[in-house]
């Protein structure tokens, strides 16, 4: 396994002559909408090789023109016609499908910011790790799919991967450059999202309306579900064990409604290091965008007096069963990861589209895990590509298991 990240892995330049070519992949959802706030407030400092976005043609168009972007990429292959039409008299080159988002992450740049949400961004993030570009990643699937080939691959190229989540990005400020031999543990905090006080009936029963109802953070639908059920901490304490090589005993989660602190490090000294910023994606984008360097950014500046009081929990396994599933997951090892991601974005797609109910989601992800094991379809990948093939078996099982009745949400997977 790699050995993880450290803050002290990266060479603080003499100076910079140039501005810093970004390419920005997932450029139309809300890590990429941030990413152009800050963009925009520094067009001296930073110039966009390309831009990628899913299927909103007049959003990446709006992003490509503010940005002044030399590429624009949009994944569905029938919109061609129509990006090169919103795009037409910019000068702007645009390209279509997902060979074309490819592209798009493998133009020259010195920083490729992974956004795009889900397993659909492991390949072009791939590819941008393979030609040796840095990679602010905010796209936990990369890892969570493929964490182990994925770092491989990262190492072989001497690619470097910043960590642009909140909680990931805190601990690696946090680290302040720390002999790995020295960490005793990581803690990931949880806002405990919209159910934190509710109970587990009442969770069971909840729509996708009050799913999406984060407190503190506004993110896409997928990540905001996950939060929901806490399953998205635990998919961020798979991708921590793979970015900074932590072992999984080591690593644990507490709830902290407030959203302040977002990642603490514990040290064999008995000191603790915190990374504390108001929940503003802006902070750590900005931080990944010009590091080792710092800018300037409108996000408001915290005043631990004003809020006067920071509180903090134990996650409750019982009513947020999706923790457990994969702090299970990654206990397990090999393909088990991927093949909980895979069975969890079906069934996110499941509940939004109300297929099924808020609880049918962990039920679906465990009888996926379950025949998983049973079959040997979670064993180890030894390629990016081997996990994106366990990723797409699942896939089609998972999406025929939701095309039948299930009045209970128990899904069975054959």
């Amino acid at each position: 396994m790699a050995t993880g990240i450290r803050s002290d892995d990266f060479s603080i330049p003499a100076g910079r002559s140039r501005p810093r070519r970004i390419v920005l992949l997932g450029a139309t959802g809300s890590i990429g909408r941030s990413t152009v706030d800050l963009l925009e407030r520094d067009p001296r400092g930073f110039e966009v090789a390309a831009v990628a976005g899913g299927r909103d043609v007049e959003a990446l168009a709006r992003v490509a023109r503010a940005v002044r972007a030399e590429f624009a990429a949009i994944a569905d292959p029938d919109a061609l016609g129509a990006l090169k039409q919103a795009l037409s008299g910019s000068g702007i080159e645009v390209g279509a499908g997902p060979a074309a988002v490819v592209e798009a992450a493998e133009r020259e740049a010195d920083l490729v910011v992974s956004a795009i949400v889900g397993a659909a961004g492991v390949v072009p993030t791939h590819a941008a790790l393979r030609l040796g570009r840095d990679v602010a990643l905010a796209n936990k699937e990369c890892l969570v799919c493929a964490g182990a080939p994925f770092m491989r691959e990262a190492e072989k190229a001497g690619a470097r991967l910043l960590p642009m989540d909140s909680e990931h990005n805190a601990i690696f400020q946090a680290l302040g450059g720390a002999d790995p031999a020295t960490i005793e543990r990581m803690t990931l905090t949880a806002s405990g999202g919209p159910f934190r006080t509710w109970t587990r009936t009442a969770i069971a029963e909840a729509t996708p309306e009050q799913a999406l109802a984060h407190p503190n953070w506004a993110m896409g639908p997928k990540i905001t579900i996950d939060c929901a059920g806490m399953m998205n901490k635990g998919l961020e304490l798979i991708e921590a064990h793979h970015l900074f090589g932590v072992p999984a005993a080591r690593l644990d989660v507490v709830v902290h409604p407030q959203s302040i602190v977002h990642g603490l490090v514990s040290f064999s000294d008995g000191s603790v290091t915190a990374g504390l910023a108001v929940p503003d994606m802006r902070v750590p984008i900005a931080h990944c965008l010009a590091f080792p360097d710092r800018l300037t950014t409108p996000a408001r500046r915290l005043d631990l007096a004003a809020i006067g009081q920071l509180t903090f929990e134990r996650p409750d396994f019982e009513r947020f069963p999706a923790l457990r599933l994969a702090l299970d997951a990654l206990g397990e090892g090999g393909g088990l990861p991927t093949v909980l991601n895979a069975a969890n974005e079906i069934a996110v797609e499941g509940f939004l589209s109300r297929r099924i109910g808020f609880e049918g989601i962990h039920r679906h992800v465990a009888a996926a895990c379950e025949a998983a094991l049973k079959d040997g379809t979670a064993r180890e990948p030894g390629s990016v590509e081997e996990a994106l093939d366990i990723d797409h078996i699942v896939r089609e099982r998972s999406r025929a298991a939701l095309a039948m009745p299930a009045a209970s949400g128990m899904l069975t997977l054959t």
